[in-house]
């Protein structure tokens, strides 16, 4: 296929608004897609970059309480099943190392533990919600000296 056939043809497309067209010719098919129908292109540039490995969720203060963030893209439920219990309420009070919610992505459910000590101040995500890596969940007021649950 001549090149300027198929400039014109993506061209076609742009001004068009047409979302895809495909043309077969001497055995050959191009098809072009509008951009606006494809996924977001990745922000790295190299394409056989290798993503730095995240640590567990990053705990930083926000007014004094300490932000527990979703350390991956997944579904946040606050329970381990439909109908349980919420693993924490606000007002509960957590130590380091217990379950907070559990996050679901691709049919595989991770527990997130809390990485501190504390009084859970809010909860930021709706039970079923998705949600992105590094965003806020909870809220933890710090408080030390608090002994495991295991151990009274």
């Amino acid at each position: 296929m001549d090149l300027r056939k198929l400039k014109k043809l993506i061209d076609l497309v742009q001004e068009s608004g047409i979302g895809e067209i495909t043309i077969e010719e001497a055995g050959m098919r191009v098809s072009v897609r509008s951009s606006s129908d494809l996924p977001p292109a990745p922000a790295s540039t190299s394409p056989l970059a290798i993503p730095e490995p995240e640590a567990t969720p990053a705990l930083r203060p926000s007014n004094g309480l300490v932000a527990v963030e979703s350390p991956m893209v997944g579904v946040f439920y606050r329970a381990p099943e439909p109908g349980a219990p919420a693993y924490v309420e606000i007002g509960d009070t957590v130590v380091n190392g217990q379950t907070l919610c559990v996050l679901e992505a691709m049919k595989l459910f991770n527990e997130l533990k809390s990485e501190a000590s504390g009084i859970v101040r809010s909860v930021l995500a709706e039970n079923g919600q998705p949600v992105e890596f590094g965003q806020v969940l909870f809220e933890l007021e710090p408080v030390s000296g608090i002994a495991p649950l295991d151990a009274v």
